[in-house]
């Protein structure tokens, strides 16, 4: 699922950048369904840029999504987060595959907030990580 790979900084930043516009928009919507699915892809992308940080690039696999949340829940040592994220992937896979699902403006803002402290956590480790490639050079 996942390959060895050397990112760029700029490449990484890019990565990092994509996924902060995509928070923005969650943050910034009062529609909830929007609010849903743009944290979700948030929450995908900055598992992205966690792998790029860590050498690994994802190859775009059925499961890749669950591969993705395991690792960023790995990186960041919070079990809760996976949890939390697969019950996202799940009702996002439902609303696309299964009929639909709804999502009320409170849950919607849960998650947002809850992406936020996420984010707030990789934030911390992609600068001790990082800054750990730069001692070693």
């Amino acid at each position: 699922m996942f390959e060895k790979f050397q990112f760029s900084e700029r490449q990484i930043q890019q990565y990092h950048k994509s996924a902060l516009r995509d928070f923005k928009i969650a943050q910034n919507s009062d529609i909830s369904e929007i609010m849903f699915r743009f944290c979700y892809d948030s929450l995908i992308k900055l598992a992205i840029t966690l792998c790029a940080i860590n050498g690994l690039r994802v190859k775009a696999r059925q499961g890749h999504h669950w591969e993705l949340i395991q690792k960023m829940a790995g990186y960041l040592k919070d079990k809760e987060l996976e949890i939390l994220v697969n019950e996202m992937r799940g009702k996002r896979n439902w609303d696309l595959y299964g009929g639909g699902v709804v999502i009320s403006n409170k849950e919607a803002k849960e998650y947002v907030v809850f992406a936020k402290e996420v984010f707030r956590k990789a934030e911390s480790y992609s600068q001790k990580r990082l800054s750990k490639q730069l001692k070693l050079s």
